[in-house]
């Protein structure tokens, strides 16, 4: 084993010396690049104490590094290395997410503070989408209150969700990493069991932030990957993004704004009256994750060949898919149950929108379209999550169910349709979504033969007998004696 710990190394700032510096850092290992599991840039130390600056220890191990950046570099490493929490370090994975939202996104836009202004153009449209809305469902309002966010602030007020998401499969891996090592090692090794849980909590925690810090330069509200991300209530748009969203459209930045609130507030309804919904997608997340097995062999060859030195490959193991979904007919249905689930909430956002919006912007088609191909393909966030969890959180038969909602609103009306979210049970399935038509049929035809049930039911309640069990199972009238 090398004698150099951990072998950290240069920031991603560009060396001070130029074109040379780059020179240098590339014959000593380094310019992994964002991928770095830590936030200290490229991990140069492959040359160890006996490499280049083999005469001096500390520019082998941080370069160019100046007094102030050591200092910070040591202290994350000793937070890194002291962190006993949860499978994630969630407090790297919030101070990466701010660190990459205040870079920037890649098309040189910057996060900056929401001004008066913006916030009040925010509360009017998310009003106005109310009112479209009143007209198109029979849920009422569920936004208590309209917010701008900076992307700084969708980090802050999004992370509790992402938390509730990710730790079931972190908590997976994080068991792995020490049931890998045989009983006897495990007895021995508790040290290093501990230290290689609390970077693999570091690793999740940076890649989370990472990722998390991504997404905060794409999303316009809270709703966007259709999960209830932020406080309940309260419906939010990013303003800085809504404008790079509708940049290159050719439609009025107006229009842009309003229509997305139509979807952030249609998406407050149903998750504000539909109350088992948020619980029951969550619980479709976690129970998909539940199911994920960790691929052992892979996880016992990182482990075997784990080098102090070089932690980055325990990152990427994880980034290489270490662990897939179970081939089960209990985890396929967990997909496909979490799948549906999204297509329906997208679906029914989207018809809504659109009758909302059809009769009053010119650019409604347009814009809905737009956000179909951009949920359908997902940006680079959310194909990171896809890495992480197994599981890429977009709805694949949006167009799908948009249309069953659209078949049931023509064929039920709106009160029909809406009603259908009273219980999960009573929603489409996959197979539903095959044949929209001859699911709105079929229901209408149960809906029927229900109601004569309650019909003769409550005649029997005005005089015919009532039947009820015996202890032995037998039934008797209730005028026998």
């Amino acid at each position: 084993m090398s004698d150099t710990p951990f072998g950290f190394g240069l920031p991603p700032e560009e060396p001070e010396d130029g074109d040379e510096g780059k020179k240098k850092d590339q014959q000593s290992g380094g310019g992994q690049g964002p991928a770095n599991p830590f936030g200290f840039g490229g991990l140069p130390g492959a040359g160890g104490f006996g490499g280049p600056g083999a005469d001096n220890p500390l520019a082998a191990m941080f370069g160019s590094l100046n007094p102030t950046d050591l200092g910070a570099a040591f202290q994350q490493l000793g937070q890194m290395l002291s962190y006993e929490g949860g499978p994630v370090n969630w407090d790297m994975a919030k101070q990466i997410a701010r660190q990459t939202v205040a870079q920037g996104t890649s098309d040189g836009t910057k996060d900056a503070s929401v001004g008066p202004a913006e916030r009040r153009s925010v509360e009017e449209a998310v009003r106005l989408a109310d009112l479209w809305l009143d007209d198109v469902t029979s849920l009422p309002s569920g936004s208590a209150s309209a917010v701008a966010w900076s992307r700084a602030e969708w980090v802050e007020a999004t992370l509790p969700a992402w938390q509730e998401l990710v730790d079931p499969v972190a908590e997976r891996v994080g068991a792995a990493m020490g049931d890998v090592l045989p009983e006897e090692m495990q007895a021995m090794a508790g040290p290093l069991i501990g230290m290689m849980r609390s970077m693999g909590g570091a690793m999740f925690g940076t890649q989370i932030g990472q990722a998390v810090g991504v997404l905060a330069g794409e999303v316009v509200g809270s709703t966007d990957i259709g999960l209830p991300l932020g406080p309940a209530g309260r419906a939010a748009l990013l303003p800085v993004n809504v404008e790079a969203f509708g940049k290159d459209l050719s439609v009025p930045q107006e229009e842009v704004r309003l229509y997305l609130a139509l979807r952030e507030a249609a998406h407050q309804r149903l998750f504000a009256h539909v109350p088992w919904l948020r619980s029951h997608l969550f619980g479709a997340v976690d129970g998909y994750a539940r199911g994920i097995k960790v691929d052992t062999a892979k996880l016992e060859d990182v482990v075997g060949q784990f080098d102090p030195q070089n932690p980055e490959q325990l990152q990427d193991a994880l980034q290489q898919g270490m662990f897939q979904p179970e081939d089960t007919p209990e985890q396929k249905a967990a997909l496909a149950r979490l799948e549906t689930a999204l297509a329906l909430v997208e679906g029914w956002v989207d018809a809504v929108v659109h009758a909302a919006a059809k009769p009053r912007l010119g650019s409604a088609d347009a814009l809905r379209e737009t956000l179909r191909r951009r949920r359908a393909t997902g940006g680079p966030a959310e194909q990171t999550f896809a890495t992480l969890i197994g599981l890429e959180l977009r709805p694949r038969r949006l167009r799908d169910a948009s249309r069953l909602w659209a078949s049931l609103t023509d064929a039920r009306g709106i009160d029909g349709r809406d009603g259908l979210w009273a219980h999960p049970d009573m929603l489409p399935t996959a197979t539903d979504l095959d044949d929209p038509d001859g699911f709105v049929h079929r229901e209408q035809m149960d809906f029927s033969e229900l109601d004569k049930m309650l019909g003769e039911a409550a005649g029997g309640a005005h005089g015919t007998p009532d039947l009820r069990k015996k202890d032995d199972g037998e039934t008797e009238d209730d005028d026998t004696e």
